[in-house]
């Protein structure tokens, strides 16, 4: 596809979480979220994955980047060194050596961001859990994200409720972006903001795609946001 490599490749991917009845959880059926899903995503471009509401696409996306446990399926991932790996396969050691190439954008701007939490370390927690860089460079990372995406680095310091909508998705986007990911899965970062908001962070995601190279799943139910 116009020499682009291919980044992500979805098989069959399927979701069926359990209902179960009585005292002892006995397992009486399932609600099929995912079914038998297959798609492919190229370096550098943005596909979108549209649907009503309820129809399984938040779940796809926490399939993908292992927030949930796939049923069945698989998720091959190109890593920047050409190696390709089934992420659904992954043990625990290699998932979180390759989970910074793949972040998630949250819907709720609210609800995905710890109100206990520092604007700072929100940002940085990514970082420290990778434990690859310092004191120093994580300060330096931080500020560096804050700048991209538009927030006052004066701001760090304060916590969450502090911020309009649109502020706090500046900052779950910051937080995704702290690892340097390739891809990005965008579960309808717009759908939770206000109108006059919403253009405002779409504009800021085709300026950080171009600036960064980055690569979209865009999860949406609106058609005209994607």
């Amino acid at each position: 596809m116009n020499g682009r490599r291919l980044l992500l490749d979805v098989k069959g991917l399927t979701k069926h979480f359990p209902v179960t009845e009585g005292f002892w959880k006995r397992i009486t059926g399932h609600v099929r979220a995912v079914d038998d899903v297959w798609f492919q995503i190229f370096e550098g471009e943005t596909l979108g994955l549209v649907g009503e509401s309820g129809c399984g696409k938040t779940t796809l996306g926490r399939c993908i980047v292992r927030g949930i446990p796939a049923t069945s399926g698989a998720v091959r991932y190109r890593g920047i060194d050409g190696q390709e790996v089934d992420f659904l396969k992954l043990d625990a050691r290699e998932l979180r050596r390759r989970r910074t190439d793949i972040q998630m954008i949250f819907q709720d701007p609210h609800s995905s961001l710890d109100p206990r939490m520092t604007v700072y370390d929100i940002i940085a927690e990514p970082l420290r859990v990778n434990g690859s860089r310092g004191s120093v460079e994580i300060d330096e990372r931080v500020k560096h994200l804050a700048g991209i995406v538009s927030l006052n680095i004066s701001h760090l310091m304060r916590y969450p409720h502090a911020f309009s909508g649109g502020q706090r998705q500046r900052i779950g986007i910051a937080r995704a972006l702290a690892t340097n990911p390739r891809l990005v899965v965008a579960d309808e970062p717009v759908s939770a903001l206000d109108v006059s908001v919403r253009a405002q962070v779409l504009n800021l995601l085709e300026a950080l795609q171009k600036e960064l190279g980055l690569t979209y799943l865009f999860v949406s139910h609106d058609l005209s946001v994607v």
